[in-house]
Formats: structure tokens, sequence, C-alpha cells
């Protein structure tokens, strides 16, 4: 019988460590600053501005919100873009995915400086995670997996890790950071034919389609571990993308949704905004 990771625990002990570094910065005058541009109706993007919002507020990070209504133009969040890039008291810019379906999520996303790119979308960004440069930022899904993972000792090496979800957000970057640590990794997605042939693989099972209960017992190797990043809401109750309570029969340990993924997501934000202001004001290690 498998166990459900305590999530809730590792993220309270890395804000108290998170919370000493934005000390340390405010001791040098340097108030870590987040901007938020939120352009979309979605509902779960608004709970999940939200979510940021307590946080920073617990960490003593300050957020600046920029919520826009479905008259705005791609120019016109282009043009606050360049201004907050410009602006030195913001270290990071967040533009809340998805958006209003008129507006050009490309040219948005490119606008925004690399340097202030704390969601880690920018191509730029992407591309220094693909090579394997250690200075950049990591996008916040995948850095929050691999925050999981190493807290609870996952071995890497000679593992073989199977992602189900070619995302650029999650699939696609989290594949690039298993392969850097010495994992063989393979990614399934729509266009794979029977994927429980990989899933029952994997040492490390992730796991991040957006579809309710996908991986079910039968997919699952015995002793694997599993991360399961899908939000799924179904008859009022949310749920994840596997059928959690069935494959604890046969995993080792398994992410809780909710209480998982999604916490140390929020967190990895905050964390890359503190590294952004250390980085800018030429503080490396605070």
């Amino acid at each position: 019988m498998g166990e459900k990771i305590n999530v809730k625990d590792i993220v309270k002990r890395k804000k108290e460590d998170l919370k000493k570094k934005v000390e340390f910065l405010k001791e040098k005058n340097i108030i870590p600053k987040l901007a938020v541009i939120l352009a979309s109706e979605d509902e779960a993007s608004k709970i999940y501005v939200g979510k940021k919002r307590k946080m920073c507020e617990e960490l003593g990070i300050l957020q600046q919100e920029y919520i826009l209504d479905q008259s705005v133009t791609t120019e016109k969040i282009v043009n606050i873009i360049n201004k907050l890039n410009n602006d030195s008291s913001v270290h990071g810019i967040l533009v809340q995915l998805p958006l209003f379906r008129h507006l050009d999520m490309d040219k948005i996303l490119d606008s925004i400086s690399d340097k202030k790119d704390v969601d880690g979308f920018h191509p730029l960004t992407l591309g220094k995670l693909f090579i394997g440069e250690q200075e950049t930022f990591v996008p916040c899904t995948p850095k929050g997996i691999m925050t999981i993972l190493d807290d609870i000792g996952t071995e890497y090496e000679g593992k073989h890790a199977v992602i189900v979800g070619r995302s650029r957000i999650v699939g696609k970057p989290i594949s690039q950071i298993l392969l850097k640590r010495g994992a063989t990794v393979t990614i399934c997605h729509s266009k794979t034919n029977d994927i429980s042939n990989f899933t029952k693989q994997a040492d490390i099972l992730v796991v991040a389609v957006g579809k309710p209960h996908i991986v079910t017992k039968d997919m699952v190797k015995k002793g694997a571990i599993v991360v399961d990043v899908g939000i799924n809401r179904v008859n009022g109750k949310v749920i994840g993308d596997v059928d959690t309570e069935n494959v604890l029969d046969v995993c080792s340990k398994i992410t809780p949704v909710p209480g998982g993924v999604g916490l140390t997501t929020v967190l990895s934000l905050l964390e890359n905004v503190v590294q952004a202001a250390s980085e800018q004001n030429n503080i490396i290690k605070p």
C-alpha cells in the first residue's frame, strides 16, 4: 500500500526558507515585487491569482495586479509589459493563462523581459532550460514537481521517468529536467498508441493531461512514484488525472489532488520572484 505525499508540510517548510530570503533582501532595501496580468474570465485563473496574492502577503512580497476586460487588445497588454520591463521596482511579470481568445499569446509572452520571466515561458528561458543552463527560471509547475520529488529523496539516475502530456507548461520542461538528473525519459501524448505499455514501465510517472482518472491501477508499475498534475472538476469535486485511491494499492508514493502540485506551483513562482529580485540587484545567493 502506497502513501499520499504530504505536500502541505513540504510547502510549509519551504515557505519558512523563502521568508528568510525575503527578509535578507529587505535588509538591503529591496522589496521583491510581482506584477500579475489577468486578461480572462476563467474562474480557475481568478482563484489562482487569489492564491498567489495570499502567499505574497504571507511572505512579504508585493503584488501589483492588472485585471483587464474583454475589450483589451494585444497591443495594450504589450505596452503594459514594456512599462513593467523598464520599472526597476518590479522584479517579476506574470501573464496568467489562458487569455481571452482574441489575444496573441505568443506575442504577449515574448514581450516579457527574460530577466523578469518568473513563469518561465519566454522562448529564451525555455531555450536555456533545454540546453541545460543553470542560470534560468524553471517553469513553475515543473519546478514544483521537482521540489516534491527532491524532498522525498527520489533517485533519478538510471530510473525510467514517463511523462504523460507534452505541453510546454509541464510535459516538455519536466522531461528536460529529469533528463539532466540522469533519468531515462519517455513522453506520451494523445497520439501515443497503448499508453499503458509505457506507464507500466515507469519508476517515476508524471501525469499532466487534464483528463479525470485517465491513469488507473492496472497502468502503474508496482512501487512507482506518481505525480498527478491534473485538476478536473467532476460533480462538484476536484479530482486528478490519476485514480488515486486505487493506484495507492500499487504505487509507493503519490501526490494528492487537491493539495498537491498546485501548492508547490505557487511557491515556485514566488521562489522565482525572489531569485529575480536577487539577480537584478547582483545578489546571487541571498
